[in-house]
This record gives C-alpha cells, structure tokens and sequence, in this order.
C-alpha cells in the first residue's frame, strides 16, 4: 500500500464520519478512523489511524489522539489533551451481551492538558485531572487528581507534574495542600495530595 495521505481538505477517504457528527476548523482525521452520532470534534485537533469516537462524546480543541484509540460514550475529553496508541475508554463496569447500560445523565471528564500514555485502560465512572499524567499500559480504576502522575496496573499514584512534563516524585503523599516550582521551567504549580486508597502503597 502508499504513504497515507489526508484528502478533502483534512478527512481521509476511508473515514466515516456521521452525518450528525461535528467536526472543527483544521482537524485532521486520518485513514480508517469513525466518528459515530451526535459526537463532537473540536479544532485543529488530529486523530490518527483508526481511531473510534463513539455516541455523543465531546473532544475539545488541540487534542492528538494516537492510532487506534477508542473513546466509549460517556466521555468529554476538554482542550489540549494528548493520548497515546491503542488507549481504551471504558463505560461499563458489569457489562453483559443482552444489556446495554443506560448512560443517561453520565459523564466523566478527562482535563485540560492531561496526558494518557499508551495502551492505557480507563475504566468507568472516573475523571481525569487537568494537567495529570498517566502512564504506559496503567489501568485507571480511580478518579485522578489535578496535576497528578499516576501509573501501573492499577494505577497509583506517584508524584505531581508540572504543567512542561516535569515529574516531582513524592514518597509522602497525606500532607494536604502543597505548591511546587518547577526546575525545568520556573511555573509553580498549587495541587492537592490524592486520598489514601488513590495512593502509592
């Protein structure tokens, strides 16, 4: 096969994208990818080779999602969210083949800035924080915090990062409210340490 290329402007031929879907100004929709009903696709945002947007999701502006990432019903991913290959949105604890859950009223929000490394699993009813970091191959069966970097299987926590990537390590995580400057940057940043059961054991 060739070099993939984007046609029309910035969706590529084999795309499939929903009548009722909405796409922003400069996104680019790479080969194989399907934005299913009523979803919603912000600006400039780039999604790459087979990815899957289902029902009724809501991606911001300037998210980059990675090959063959799958965003379940449920979900809001907010402005400048970057997430890595083959990561996987769940939305259903207890699913069963004859049921489908009622997601009436749900919705869970991955954070401005925050980043998903690949192969990642997030399972339902969690949210994301702003500017958190997730690593490679975690699976996130808890709530997030701002600022937070998280990884492993499950996902715990392990330290704070700067809004630049920097990782503060933090070896006591039940001190309340702290503030950090970053060395590689000079930003300070003001976070809040997770609860126990979020924590690194």
């Amino acid at each position: 096969m060739g070099e993939e290329k984007l046609v029309l402007g910035t969706i590529a031929a084999t795309a499939v994208i929903h009548p009722t879907a909405r796409i922003g100004e400069g996104t680019k929709i790479w080969n194989f990818v399907q934005v299913s009903e009523h979803a919603v696709i912000g600006s400039n945002c780039s999604l790459g080779k087979g990815v899957y947007i289902d029902r009724h999701v809501k991606v911001g502006n300037r998210v980059r999602m990675q090959n063959e990432v799958l965003v379940s019903n449920g979900f809001v991913i907010e402005d400048d969210v970057f997430i890595g290959p083959g990561v996987l949105f769940t939305n259903d604890k207890f699913p069963r083949s004859h049921k489908t859950r009622d997601l009436t009223g749900k919705k869970w929000i991955v954070g401005k800035g925050a980043t998903i490394g690949g192969n990642a699993t997030l399972m339902p009813d969690i949210n994301i924080g702003e500017y958190s970091m997730i690593g490679a191959g975690s699976v996130v069966n808890k709530d997030v915090p701002k600022h937070a970097a998280v990884w492993g299987v499950p996902a715990r926590f392990q330290g704070f990062v700067c809004y630049c990537g920097n990782v503060f390590k933090e070896k006591n995580p039940f001190q309340g409210e702290k503030q950090f400057q970053c060395p590689e940057c000079g930003k300070s940043i003001t976070v809040t340490y997770p609860s126990k059961e979020n924590s690194k054991s």
